[in-house]
């Protein structure tokens, strides 16, 4: 072996502009790391990425969200790829529903929607056009299941951002065992749950969550939706974790009680980021909705958009009278309002 090679080396003599040209890098590379740190702890805010280029923001310095669950809103086609009898063969009374939820959006005029229980947002698509013309809804999401007509949609007349779609999440039915001794988990249910980004205008956002948690009373039943809402806790940290300030907003179907371990699980936080308000009166109820006993409807907040929630705009809206309404659905609708910026 020729050990020259290896050990006749020689020291770099480094010129000064090399020198110069080396701290330039060194000061670069630092400068584009933190620079991308810092974006991802920045508000994001809408642009170019997500604004169609045609889009004019309302002018309006509030904005109206409304949730309902409008009970086993189907269109009038069979999809093949679901078996369920409802979806199947829908009632001869699809049209006075579909005419009166309709009415009852006019009537409200929310620049954000969200339904549950609704089949899809291709049907939500055709109401819109036809039924809703001129209101402004132009975006839509949803993560529809691949076997179940009953989905949680949105309608918006704000750009939408990133969608966080969960269907494909396996939750834990929290402290429970079967039967057999086993412990359980669950992922049919999950699709039900997303979040997404909403821009209401160019200086402000938050990030909506739908909810259609799982029904039924009985122990199975509320430590079904603890897994759903434990997982939900954890997403959220993930959003604060990347920009502490981050305004969050749950609407939905929670299927569960006031003062229930599950809501009050769901509320509870230590940062004023994860922990999440209900303004709405307890003696508002909104099921059954001929006669209201309860409530497992529900917009909830988190602190961090305390200073966005209009005080005493919670409500149960009167959209149409009761007959009408009770033809739509099991359920009364909520809404909430909020300004678009901090005060």
């Amino acid at each position: 072996m020729n050990s020259s090679f290896s050990n006749n080396r020689t020291p770099l003599n480094c010129t000064p502009k090399l020198k110069f040209l080396v701290c330039l890098c060194c000061i670069a590379l630092l400068y584009s790391c933190k620079s991308s740190q810092d974006i991802s702890r920045t508000d994001s805010k809408a642009d170019s990425q997500v604004v169609p280029a045609d889009y004019q923001y309302p002018e309006d310095e509030t904005f109206k969200v409304l949730s309902w669950n409008v009970e086993h809103f189907v269109d009038a086609y069979d999809d093949p790829y679901m078996d369920a009898s409802r979806e199947n063969n829908p009632t001869p009374e699809l049209e006075n529903k579909v005419a009166y939820l309709a009415e009852a959006l006019k009537n409200a005029d929310a620049d954000i929607v969200v339904l549950q229980e609704f089949e899809s947002t291709k049907f939500l698509k055709e109401i819109a056009e036809e039924q809703l013309s001129g209101m402004g809804y132009e975006f839509f999401a949803s993560a529809p299941s691949d076997g179940w007509y009953m989905n949680v949609v949105l309608m918006s007349k704000f750009p939408l951002g990133i969608l966080y779609a969960y269907g494909n999440v396996t939750t834990p039915v929290v402290d429970y065992t079967n039967d057999e001794g086993l412990s359980e988990t669950q992922n049919n249910l999950n699709t039900r749950m997303w979040s997404i980004e909403v821009f209401p205008s160019k200086n402000y956002d938050f990030i909506l969550t739908g909810l259609h948690l799982k029904a039924g009373r009985g122990e199975r039943n509320a430590s079904m939706r603890l897994g759903q809402i434990n997982f939900l806790k954890d997403q959220f940290s993930r959003f604060l974790d990347r920009n502490a300030s981050q305004d969050l907003l749950i609407a939905g179907d929670l299927n569960s009680t006031l003062g229930s371990q599950e809501i009050e699980t769901l509320k509870q936080g230590n940062t004023e980021g994860n922990t999440f308000f209900d303004p709405l009166p307890e003696n508002i109820l909104t099921h059954p909705s001929d006669k209201p006993s309860r409530r497992l409807d529900y917009i909830l907040f988190n602190g961090n958009m305390q200073d966005e929630y209009i005080p005493e705009t919670a409500r149960v809206p009167e959209l149409l009278e009761d007959e009408k309404m009770q033809a739509v659905s099991d359920h009364l609708p909520i809404v909430f309002q909020f300004t678009k910026s901090n005060p």
